[in-house]
């Protein structure tokens, strides 16, 4: 059973920083994407970036690409997400999720529903 855990989550002003990790225990072998989704107050939950590890390729929605960048340490078997130029609207409570698989979202990995096992989430806040 593969198990998540985020940290780094917190309170930052507009076009401050914050970096979130995830620690991934359990049986890995088989899981080929890991990914950061997030879900703001009374709306739908959003697929941010989706890092495949088999080749170390990453993929960012719209929303986030050139301010966050998604990585892996392979060895430590943990995935980062680096957030740079926060914005208001960036304000959710953010998840890692791991995918042994991608079927729904053959682009950017990035629908919910192919993804086995999630993490309890971590509040990101940006406000001035």
């Amino acid at each position: 059973q593969e198990q998540l855990q985020e940290l780094g989550g917190g309170s930052v002003q507009p076009g401050g920083s914050l970096t979130l990790s995830c620690a991934a225990s359990g049986y890995t072998s088989s899981i080929y994407y890991m990914g950061w989704f997030r879900q703001a107050p009374g709306k739908e939950r959003e697929g941010v970036a989706t890092f495949y590890t088999r080749e170390d390729g990453s993929y960012y929605a719209d929303s986030v690409k050139g301010r966050f960048t998604i990585s892996h340490d392979s060895a430590k078997n943990t995935l980062y997400l680096r957030m740079n130029n926060l914005k208001p609207e960036d304000t959710a409570v953010y998840s890692c999720a791991a995918a042994h698989g991608c079927y729904s979202d053959l682009d950017l990995c990035l629908a919910a529903r192919d993804y086995s096992y999630w993490g309890q989430g971590t509040q990101v806040t940006v406000s001035s």
